[in-house]
């Protein structure tokens, strides 16, 4: 339906014209941090409470500054206040913070732990930021108007050494995000100094890995650390701190991964508690005080803490991922860059700010040149300056008349004008133009080094090593290898506990835990229906079922529910999904996948095939082809050592072998070998083992060659067979 007085619009040229100048202004001018490291707005914050004085002036309120600033970012006041609390050192954000605080500044590591309100902190510039402001004043870095035109802002700082590496910083623009690490300072400056040297430099040579102001161990490894390095993106793994006090048996967690919360972590846990996973631990809570980051788990007496601990790594987020994503502001284009290409362009950056710095110091020594050397004219005759400005009438004909008696510019003139008349003396006048030689000296320097770029390295150098000697600390994450690491699984939360699993005819399958097992043995089953086996194994035992079509399926044991005797059980059709006429004949429980099965079949030929070959490395859950069909099985049966069976042929052959004597197959669906030969078109009825028969004689049907016709069953020994095959004979 139309809208009336609609005007259509092409959705291209909309979207060009009201989307694109918001998405690009979130990305260039809001979200994504350029090569000093800084986004807009700290950059902005940080500006202002240099000129606020604040570098090397007391503590002012919080409120004040977010105040100035906002001659600078047209934001709300808390918006602004956020950017300070996050800069802050009581906040714990950053590895080195650029605000000294004062005052309740939150925490990084919690939510709960809520900032003060501005009026109450108080806040100056830390030390180190006379390494982001040095030589600002000198042209270092270009200068742009504020949004409304009254103030000038630079567009970058000329920090000192590189830190777009050195504090973590995240962004979310439209269509993109950033998420840098922060490194060890003293790492990243030795680094850069290496790379200047060599450009070929292994950087994970100086460069070990990232570094985190909440600490915690960082798994290593070689390779995802070299892919960071390369690409720019990639991920790592950090885990929390933690150690055991024996006195009070519990757990204390002192040092947690950056990308978490105390919050998320006690959440997590008391999770995995209500629902039964973890039941070592009898009470959490959080303790953190005036001493630091501290959570508290009381355990059960006996509890294993390392065990306990690798198990909430997993399940928790006590060990988090930490998803880098190196995308800055090159020149107003978002880059995706790697560590190399970072620390070349801020090299280049550098290079361009140490240049900018001297060719300001040139100019500025050359206009001092300028002046002293017009300086140098009157040395002559400073009484004819004199008595010129003495016989000059006109207050403006003072500097021609000057420029003309001492063939000087108007600069100069202008310069020796407003010399105090006290200072109009010869001493005066010899001492100031005693500095022209060593300005000439120092202008040549500034100029050799203006023009070569190795001088301009050498400084960068000098630089970097004093940032390093005066604010490089110890590594606060530690290294741990990634060798050395127990790897966790689902299993580590399932508990085990011995159990009987029974299968009946009817396709009920039942889980009874033998502690129940032995308070309540009676079973309930279906009517017609019977127990056709039964099997002790353990909760985290794999189970095979053979079906009467050739299929087996497999289950983890601990995914079956439990169930009592006195209940029906699992019913096999709708817990498989098997065909409506399928039904499971044979349960086989392991862990290991050794030993073998024995399949009997009816034309007298029996497979013997390792149970290995039904171990797959991926999860499948149904393999057909379990069993040869070219004839009818007979009898199937799990044989952790060879042993004796009995067959029976239908014309009342018995034979006693060894399983022994059989070859291993492991081709599943092998029809093996003959064991019981045919005759006059006999078939296998009945495969029985030899402890299942009390025959009077045993050697009489034994054999030890394959394959054997067997002997005929003796009169006495009929009673026994029918009693053991339920037949009539």
């Amino acid at each position: 339906m139309s809208v009336p007085n609609s005007i259509p619009q092409k959705i291209v040229a909309t979207l060009e014209q009201n989307y694109m100048p918001y998405a690009m202004s979130v990305i260039v001018s809001r979200a994504i941090p350029e090569i000093d490291g800084f986004k807009p707005s700290h950059r902005k914050l940080l500006y202002t409470m240099y000129k606020m004085g604040l570098l090397s002036g007391t503590r002012t309120k919080s409120a004040n500054v977010v105040g100035q600033t906002m001659k600078l970012n047209p934001h709300g006041d808390m918006a602004i206040y956020e950017t300070m609390v996050r800069l802050a050192r009581g906040n714990n954000s950053l590895l080195h913070p650029f605000v000294d605080s004062k005052g309740n500044f939150g925490k990084h590591y919690s939510k709960e732990m809520q900032f003060a309100a501005p009026r109450y902190t108080e806040a100056k510039l830390d030390k180190i930021c006379e390494e982001i402001f040095k030589n600002l004043d000198k042209n270092t870095v270009d200068f742009i108007d504020n949004y409304d035109g009254t103030m000038k802002e630079p567009t970058l700082l000329p920090t000192t050494f590189p830190n777009i590496l050195v504090n973590a910083n995240q962004g979310i623009a439209v269509g993109m995000a950033s998420n840098l690490c922060s490194f060890n300072l003293k790492e990243v400056c030795e680094t850069t100094i290496g790379l200047i040297q060599n450009q070929d430099l292994d950087l994970t040579q100086t460069l070990k890995a990232p570094d985190f102001s909440t600490g915690g161990q960082l798994i290593y490894d070689q390779n995802e650390v070299q892919n960071i390095y390369n690409s720019g993106r990639g991920s790592f793994k950090v885990r929390a701190k933690y150690k055991y006090d024996p006195q009070n048996n519990c757990i204390e967690i002192y040092e947690i991964p950056y990308t978490t919360t105390i919050e998320a972590i006690i959440d997590s846990i008391i999770d995995l508690i209500k629902a039964g996973k973890v039941k070592d631990i009898t009470d959490v809570r959080d303790e953190t005080d005036l001493d630091g980051l501290k959570i508290t788990l009381d355990l059960r007496k006996n509890s294993d803490p390392d065990a306990l601990m690798n198990r909430l790594y997993k399940f928790t987020s006590l060990q988090d991922s930490f998803s880098c994503n190196f995308n800055l502001l090159i020149n107003g284009r978002p880059r995706v860059m790697g560590v190399r290409e970072i620390l070349q362009e801020w090299l280049y950056f550098r290079i361009n700010c140490i240049k900018r710095q001297t060719q300001y110091d040139i100019d500025q020594k050359t206009k001092k040149l300028h002046l002293l050397l017009g300086l140098k004219k009157i040395l002559l005759d400073i009484d004819k300056a004199i008595k010129i400005v003495r016989d000059t009438k006109q207050d403006h004909q003072v500097i021609p008349n000057l420029m003309q008696g001492f063939k000087i510019d108007q600069e100069q003139a202008e310069f020796i004008a407003e010399i105090k008349l006290r200072n109009l003396n010869q001493e005066y006048i010899i001492n100031r133009v005693a500095e022209v030689e060593n300005l000439q000296q120092e202008i040549a320097a500034l100029k050799d080094l203006y023009q070569n770029e190795a001088k301009i390295k050498l400084v960068i150098t000098e630089e970097l090593s004093d940032v390093a000697k005066r604010f490089g600390q110890p590594r606060r994450t530690e290294l741990i290898h990634a060798d050395h690491i127990e790897e966790i699984t689902t299993e580590h939360l399932i508990e085990d506990y011995n159990l009987k699993l029974f299968l009946t005819e009817q396709n009920y399958l039942k889980k009874v835990p033998l502690v129940s097992l032995r308070a309540n043995p009676e079973h309930k089953l279906k009517e017609d229906d019977k127990i056709i086996q039964e099997v002790e194994t353990h909760n985290k035992a794999d189970l095979l079922l053979f079906s009467d079509k050739q299929t087996v399926y497999k289950l983890k044991i601990y995914d079956i529910n439990d169930c009592k005797a006195s209940t029906l059980g699992e019913y096999l059709t709708n817990l498989l999904e098997l065909e409506p006429d399928e039904k499971i004949i044979y349960l086989v429980a392991t862990d290991d996948y050794q030993g073998h099965l024995l399949f009997a079949f009816e034309n007298g030929k029996m497979a013997k095939i390792d149970l290995a070959g039904y171990a797959t490395k991926t999860n499948r859950r149904k393999l057909a082809n379990a069993y040869s069909d070219l004839s009818k099985l007979v009898h199937m049966a799990y044989l952790e050592t060879d042993r004796e069976f009995v067959a029976f042929s239908n014309i009342n052959k018995v034979l006693i072998f060894n399983t022994s004597n059989i070859n291993p197959k492991t081709t599943r669906n092998s029809q093996g070998v003959q064991v019981l030969s045919a005759k006059k078109g006999s078939r296998m009825s009945a495969l029985k083992e030899i402890d299942a028969v009390k025959f009077g004689d045993l050697d009489y049907y034994r054999t030890k060659n394959i394959p054997a016709i067997g002997c005929y069953l003796k009169d006495e020994d009929r009673q026994e067979k029918q009693a053991a095959l339920g037949l009539d004979i």
